[in-house]
Parts: C-alpha cells; sequence; structure tokens
C-alpha cells in the first residue's frame, strides 16, 4: 500500500532550446499538476539552472524541485527512509539487478554501443512511489515508472537520423515501453503505431493528450502586441510555423510551395518561422534549408527567427494570418492547439496524428506534394470565408483540450501506478476515448 501523501517524481531534464514540443508539453504538465488539488507531492528532477530557472515560475505549491547533482548533500534530512520498500518495488528490483549485470556485460565487451541508463540508486532514494518519464528519456529503477515516448519517428524516417541516434533510441524505447508500468501517448494513432512496432499491450497504453503550453502565459495586451511586433520586425499578412529546423518538419517543401505560389500564381506569401535551428542531432539540416531559401531567392519573403522567447509567442500568434504546419510526422502538434487558442486558421499535414488532432477544424494537405501545399496556402491566403470558418472550428475543437483534464488524467495514472484507490473521476478519466468524444460529454459523466 502506498502511504496517505503519494510522492511523484517526474523526470523533468529537457532543455526548453533544444527539446521543442517536448519540453512545452513537459512545462504544461508541470504547470497544470502544480494547481491541483489531492494529496500527492511532486518531484521535479533538474541537473542544472537553465532548467532550474525554466521550471521554478510555473511549480506549485504541492512541487519541490530536486538538483539530481545537489540532491545527496542537500536533502538528506528531507528524505523519506527506505527501509519499508513497497510490493511494487520488491518484485521489479530483481528485473533491475539482471539489466544491471547484463548492462555490466555488454558494455565491457560493447564500449562504443549506446546503453540503457540504469538507476544508481538516486531515484530510489527520493523515496517515490511512481517515476514519471514525460520526456523520451528513460532510466530503468526499482520504482513503478510511467513513460511518455512521444511518438516513433525515427522507424518511419530513419533517413533523418545518424546510426548512433537510432541505435540509441532503439535501445530507449523499447525498453521504457516494456519495463514501464504504463505507457502514455497522446493520440490513439501513436498508441496503435507503439503497440504494433513494440508488440505492447494495448491495455498498457493509455491514450492522455496535451493542451496548449502558451496559456501559461498571460493574455497580450494591445501594447504587447506592438511591443512583439516591432521587436521581431513583423509585416502583415504572414502566415507562421513554429517548429525547430529539423528534418521531418518539412521546411524544405514548404519554402518550395510558397516560391510555386509566387512564380506560377503571383500571390505573395509572408512566412515567419520560429523555433532553433540546430541541435545535437540534426545540426546539419539548417545549411541545407537555407541554401534553397538563397536558391529560390525567398529572402525578402521568409524569415527565420530561431528560438523566440516563450512569452512572445501568444502575441506573434495573435498578429498571424494563419498557421501553416506540413510536418512529415506528428504526435500531437503543439502549434495547433496554440493556433486555435488564440484564434488563428490553421492548415496541416494529412499525416499520421495530425487528422486525429485536428478533425474538421483544418484544411488538410500532402506534406510530400509541393502543390498540394500551395493550394492550401493559396486557399488560406485569398479565401477569407474559409479563414472565419475554420476559426470558428478551431474555437469549438480546442474546448476538447484542457490542462486541467489532462493533468487529472496523468494523476489518475499514478494513482493507479502506486496501488491508491482510483476515484469514480479518475475511472472516468482512464477509459475516456479523448480524441472523438467531446468534452462537454465527459464533463456531463464526471461532474
Amino acid at each position: 500500500m502506498s502511504s496517505d501523501q503519494p510522492i511523484i517524481a517526474l523526470d523533468t531534464r529537457v532543455h526548453p532550446r533544444t527539446w521543442g514540443g517536448v519540453a512545452h508539453a513537459t512545462m504544461g504538465l508541470v504547470r497544470a499538476l502544480g494547481k491541483l488539488d489531492g494529496p500527492e507531492i511532486y518531484y521535479l528532477i533538474v541537473e542544472d539552472h537553465e532548467q532550474l530557472d525554466w521550471l521554478r515560475p510555473h511549480c506549485g505549491p504541492n512541487q519541490r524541485i530536486v538538483d539530481k547533482r545537489r540532491w545527496q548533500e542537500d536533502q538528506v534530512n528531507q528524505r523519506r527512509p527506505l527501509t519499508k520498500p513497497t510490493f511494487l518495488r520488491r518484485l521489479i528490483k530483481p528485473a533491475v539487478n539482471l539489466a544491471r549485470s547484463i548492462h555490466h556485460r555488454l558494455h565491457s565487451e560493447f564500449p562504443s554501443l549506446p546503453q540503457l541508463e540504469l538507476s544508481d540508486g538516486f531515484f530510489e532514494s527520493l523515496g517515490c512511489d511512481v517515476l514519471h518519464f514525460p520526456s523520451q528519456q528513460f532510466v530503468l529503477a526499482a520504482v513503478p515508472s510511467i513513460y511518455t515516448p512521444h511518438d516513433l519517428q525515427h522507424l518511419h524516417y530513419p533517413q533523418f537520423f545518424t546510426p548512433f541516434e537510432l541505435a540509441r533510441r532503439e535501445t530507449v524505447y523499447p525498453a521504457g515501453c516494456h519495463f514501464a508500468h504504463t505507457v502514455i501517448a497522446g493520440t490513439q494513432w501513436i498508441k496503435d503505431d507503439i503497440a504494433k512496432q513494440y508488440s505492447i499491450n494495448p491495455e498498457k497504453i493509455q491514450v492522455v493528450p496535451w493542451a496548449s503550453p502558451t496559456l501559461a502565459y498571460s493574455d497580450p495586451t494591445p501594447a504587447d502586441l506592438l511591443a512583439v511586433r516591432d521587436k521581431y520586425r513583423l509585416e502583415s499578412p504572414f502566415a507562421l510555423y513554429p517548429a525547430a529546423a529539423w528534418p521531418h518538419k518539412n521546411h524544405i517543401r514548404l519554402l518550395e510551395a510558397i516560391a510555386y505560389l509566387r512564380d506560377a500564381r503571383g500571390i505573395t506569401i509572408r512566412l515567419i518561422c520560429t523555433g532553433s535551428i540546430a541541435n545535437d542531432y540534426w545540426i546539419h539540416h539548417w545549411p541545407k534549408i537555407e541554401r534553397r531559401m538563397h536558391e529560390l531567392s525567398l529572402g525578402d519573403q521568409v524569415r527565420f527567427l530561431g528560438f523566440v522567447d516563450e512569452k512572445d509567442m501568444r502575441p506573434i500568434y495573435r498578429q498571424a494570418q494563419f498557421l501553416v504546419v506540413p510536418s512529415l510526422f506528428e504526435a500531437d502538434s503543439c502549434p495547433i492547439h496554440e493556433a486555435w487558442i488564440e484564434g488563428v486558421p490553421v492548415t496541416c499535414s494529412n499525416v499520421t496524428a495530425l487528422p486525429d488532432q485536428v478533425q474538421d477544424a483544418g484544411l488538410l494537405f500532402n506534406p510530400k506534394d509541393v502543390q498540394d501545399i500551395a493550394r492550401a496556402l493559396s486557399r488560406m491566403t485569398t479565401e477569407a470565408d474559409l479563414r472565419e470558418r475554420l476559426i470558428v472550428l478551431g474555437y469549438q475543437r480546442i474546448k476538447d483540450f484542457d490542462w486541467d483534464r489532462t493533468a487529472r488524467a496523468y494523476r489518475a495514472v499514478y494513482r493507479r501506478a502506486a496501488g491508491v484507490q482510483l476515484t469514480e473521476e479518475d475511472s472516468v478519466l482512464l477509459s475516456w476515448d479523448w480524441m472523438r468524444e467531446s468534452r462537454r460529454k465527459l464533463e456531463h459523466v464526471t461532474s
């Protein structure tokens, strides 16, 4: 049995500048959990000052930030003793010990191979009842774990990854999915993909969608809009694409579609792109985007702003004519949620989880067909009535996504893993078809 005050540890060691939507989703979850009533205490694990400074403003009274580097020396007197491990820890410990033995043998014989990280005792020392990995990282520990792999893009587009990164992901992801108590997917499409690719029992995979991370920031004032417009030299009208410069984000085809409209149809579209232009895995892709933009002579139409301060994103959305998401692969697009919140119409790819997320609240196109992208851009630019209709549908669709509800569903997952008796609301949230049942019906059931 768990204690009367369950402790949930979240491994929040992510960096907002390089982790893209995963970092924003993690921040949104932290903020929402911090607003819940209930006996749970949440430990947020960081390992550097950037993570600490990023998370601190979003913490609630039920949350504690734990610095992994300093926990041993600074928090000794606040730690729960481990003299009475739970049944689940006893059950898991032999598997961890066996994995450590195999890990040591493999590492000795093949030191260059990616290795599954094994807990050095830190996670166990926290005395937590459940350990959640909300990013793609996973550490095998003698604590019931929740794993959120987000997506298996590397199996669908292996050409976008280095051999080492492919090997690392295929070491970590399947291990996380098999060893975790529960795997969480943002959409039904991702759940089905995980179950198929790794032969995971679908009953082990829980669908819990994200909501808009920008709701963490206050509603922009007219002064904010003007300040951000001047800061980034925004010229209306413009289309917006917030995405790191990763290959699957498909920037190059989007640029080609914009050039096609200019040359073949005489339609000029300004495009503003935000997001990091390089990281450790795709540092060589940005020069390809930059070179193609130069070849197409788009320097006066397209601007890449790089990483933008998160508090500036809501004012940027407000001033966009529409959002375009030409991505080849998405598990659950945060920018689409963000656009709907701000009353911005959406056009996006018709692949992977996007149709399930968008339903009729966006104009879909084939992201591999430059002319189909161009047709969608042309319609969004020239058809005011289409934009107005999509704004209305977006407002309706965003009502089905809410951080409070997402946090309550995660809490129900944590309680189940910790062996805590579920409330009626917990049970309903864990059995709900999030993507296809309306929020209004859910509110009626849980009220």
